[in-house]
């Protein structure tokens, strides 16, 4: 399947148990609601955002759903990486991933990557694999090495504040069909907001919407990525599906960019 559309991050989620309930609530409702991707990481809380997905999948139709997490990059050798995966199964309670994706570029050998994720996907331990926080020259590298064609999605940070993506690796992975992922369309994992302009307000006010969900819905607006904002309750959750119906004319883009340029030249990747 290609990825696009929405989908749920689980970053900071699990980690504290006074927050259990809602978080587990709103992942829920996310699936009852139309949502069927799910996004974690043995990172995140160190498995304990895996712990609190497989809490809330539980008695849910395994196939309707599609699961992605990730490992570290130095985990990232055919023997850690069955490893971290055993353990991120176990933790989700399911027998296999959607998709599995490498966190960040580490000091092991993309080719020794690989060649441990394709003999998972042989064994139907994963569907599919990919890599997180790659630049373009990161991708064409990765391509480069025997089998890195075979790279199903690459999940880098995404939003109105952070744009330098759209510069040359979007272009580049769609002619090259890998899957982009953008993460933190609210720029929350930086612990600041993207400022609420005169503008923003505007658009939100004519779509009677909230900001965030116009920097949601501006994310999803070329149809072709997956975005995958948190949501820790349920009210964030019900905000994030409606801002999937809200559709930016050429004006309201033009108004947005005057305030978040596009980019004009090769930009450092920017990564949370």
């Amino acid at each position: 399947m290609d990825l696009t559309g929405l989908g749920i991050g689980t970053w900071n989620i699990g980690e504290d148990p006074k927050k259990k309930k809602d978080e587990i609530a709103a992942i829920r409702y996310g699936l009852d609601n139309g949502i069927k991707i799910i996004d974690t990481a043995e990172m995140y809380g160190e498995g304990k955002s895996e712990t609190l997905v497989g809490q809330a999948i539980k008695g849910y139709d395994r196939s309707q759903m599609y699961l992605i997490s990730k490992f570290y990059p130095y985990h990232a050798t055919p023997e850690l990486e069955r490893k971290s995966l055993e353990a991120s199964l176990k933790r989700l309670g399911t027998d296999y991933l959607d998709l599995y994706l490498l966190h960040w570029r580490g000091s092991h050998r993309l080719s020794d990557t690989i060649r441990g994720l394709e003999d998972l996907k042989k064994e139907g331990l994963i569907r599919q694999w990919g890599v997180s926080n790659f630049d373009t020259p990161d991708m064409k590298e990765l391509f480069s090495v025997p089998g890195g064609q075979a790279c199903f999605a690459n999940e880098d940070l995404y939003n109105l504040d952070h744009r330098g993506v759209e510069y040359d690796l979007l272009p580049w992975q769609e002619k090259n069909k890998v899957n982009f992922i953008g993460y933190s369309p609210f720029n929350s994992g930086k612990g600041n907001t993207i400022r609420i302009t005169h503008n923003l307000k505007t658009v939100a006010r004519d779509h009677d919407a909230t900001p965030h969900q116009i920097m949601l819905a501006w994310a999803l607006r070329s149809g072709k990525i997956l975005s995958i904002p948190k949501s820790g309750k349920v009210s964030h959750m019900k905000e994030n599906i409606a801002a999937q119906e809200i559709k930016l004319n050429d004006d309201e883009l033009r108004l947005i960019n005057s305030d978040f340029p596009q980019p004009t030249h090769k930009l450092p990747l920017d990564m949370i």
